[in-house]
This record gives C-alpha cells, structure tokens and sequence, in this order.
C-alpha cells in the first residue's frame, strides 16, 4: 500500500493595512477560507499562468467588473445593486 504524503502547512504573521483585508475579506463569500484565496492567489503569482480568475469567488469577480471603466452603466448598476444586499 502506497503512502500518501500529507501536505504540511506553515502559518506565517503578515502585516498588511487594514482596509486591505477588510476589502479582501469582503470579496470572500460566506463559507470561503481566507487562507485557501490567499494561497490560491500565491500559487497564480507563483506560476505566472494568470488563472487568477478561475479561483475568484462570483462576489470578488463582481467587484472587479465594477471597477472597470468598459462596463456598462446598467451593468455597472445591477452588480452595485446584489453587492449591496
């Protein structure tokens, strides 16, 4: 019988200004781990693939279509709108 190898972890302590992770942490859905997005966001930076989006919860892809300037108003709008609620 074969050996899993079990994947060890490390936690670190970052600094990072407050309203960056209340901003992130706003991107986060309900039962999404803060640790799991910011390890999924180093292994993208990591790999250079820019797969960034394929790991992005809907809330956090809504925000970003909000903040674009090619987004049309209507759009722009309805996302407002259901990130509001």
């Amino acid at each position: 019988m074969k050996r899993r190898s079990k994947t060890t972890f490390a936690q670190i302590h970052i600094s990072i200004p407050v309203r960056l992770k209340e901003d992130f942490d706003d991107t986060l859905g309900y039962t999404e781990s803060r640790s799991k997005a910011i390890c999924n966001l180093i292994e993208t930076s990591l790999n250079g693939d820019g797969q960034s989006v394929r790991f992005a919860s809907t809330r956090t892809l809504m925000v970003a279509l909000t903040a674009r300037d090619d987004i049309d108003v209507t759009l722009k709008a309805l996302l407002l709108h259901i990130l509001t609620k």
